[in-house]
């Protein structure tokens, strides 16, 4: 049994897995496995006996451009096709950008998060009327925390505290302002 890695047409990989799999299953073929990782294009791995029943499975195909000579090894690909479970980062209040399409590079407020759903309910900073937008955690990145944004307030207000000087309110002075009024 080795795995196989099969150049497609980028953006047809799916299509191209269909096709294989259909040719795959019609004549028998020892083909064990296909998978298409989230995040690479261009190529499906394909698990097969041999290299016969890979070359067949994907011979004369559409969107098929050919087999990689070499095969890998199930280790060498094993972080394209396990999940990696990581902590969700994201808080209600903070500020994000949005990395995916449709609202690409705009800067939302969090409203809501699902992490059973990996969702994030999000406002539009831009728009004038406050619409509500689910998107993925995937497609939004943290510029800004709200907790942050009040920890360097609160020190930004301390260091001015600290080296203003003290003026006296209460004197005639500090009541006119820099230039006498004449109206």
């Amino acid at each position: 049994m080795a795995i196989f890695v099969i150049k497609v047409t980028t953006n047809k990989e799916d299509r191209a897995l269909e096709l294989i799999s259909t040719k795959a299953h019609k004549k028998e073929l020892n083909v064990y496995s296909l998978a298409r990782p989230h995040g690479l294009r261009g190529y499906i791995f394909l698990e097969a006996e041999n290299r016969e029943s890979a070359e067949e499975a994907a011979y004369n195909l559409p969107y098929v451009k050919g087999i990689i000579g070499k095969t890998v090894t199930y280790n060498e690909i094993k972080n394209m096709l396990e999940p990696i479970i990581e902590e969700i980062n994201i808080e209600k209040g903070d500020i994000v950008e949005i990395i995916g399409e449709p609202f690409k590079k705009e800067k939302a407020k969090v409203v809501r998060i699902d992490k059973s759903k990996e969702e994030a309910v999000v406002t539009l900073l831009a728009a004038v009327v406050p619409i509500p937008v689910t998107v993925k955690l995937d497609n939004i990145k943290v510029i800004r925390r709200e907790k942050e944004d009040e920890e360097s307030e609160k020190t930004e207000e301390a260091e001015k505290s600290e080296g203003a000087p003290l003026i006296n309110r209460n004197s005639e002075e500090q009541t006119k302002g820099l230039f006498e009024d004449e109206y």
